[in-house]
C-alpha cells in the first residue's frame, strides 16, 4: 500500500505534474525548473524529492549541475504504465504549453548561480 501512496502523492500536485511534463523534453536542473515554475529552490527541491521517492525521476550529477530526468526504466510497474500515459495527457493544457515556451528561453548558464 505504501508504494501506491507515494505514487498518488507524487501526482497529486499541479507543480509536480508540470515538472513531469517539462522533463519530457529532457533533463533539467533545479534552476531551470524554478525559472519556469517561479518557485523557491527549496520548494522545487521538495517537489523533486517526492517525484524521485515515487520513482518517477532520477537525478544525475553533471559537472556543477544535478540534472533531473524522467525515469523511463522504473522497476515499479505502475509507474511504468503511468509514465506512458503522462506522455499523452495534458499536452493541450494552456499552462503546459506556456511552460514549454518559457523553458525554451531558459539558459542555465545565465540563471544558475552555482
Amino acid at each position: 500500500m505504501r508504494n501506491y501512496e507515494k505514487i498518488f502523492k507524487a501526482l497529486s500536485d499541479s507543480n509536480r505534474l508540470r515538472i513531469l511534463k517539462m522533463l519530457e523534453n529532457g533533463s533539467l536542473c533545479v534552476c531551470e525548473i524554478r525559472a519556469v515554475l517561479n518557485l523557491a529552490n527549496s520548494t522545487v527541491s521538495k517537489h523533486l524529492s517526492i517525484l524521485r521517492d515515487a520513482d518517477f525521476i532520477l537525478d544525475e550529477k553533471k559537472g556543477k549541475w544535478v540534472d533531473y530526468k524522467l525515469n523511463n526504466r522504473s522497476e515499479e510497474p505502475h509507474v511504468k504504465k503511468l509514465m506512458k500515459l503522462m506522455n499523452e495527457w495534458m499536452n493541450d493544457e494552456d499552462r503546459i504549453k506556456a511552460d514549454k515556451r518559457k523553458l525554451e528561453k531558459v539558459d542555465r548558464n545565465i540563471i544558475c548561480k552555482t
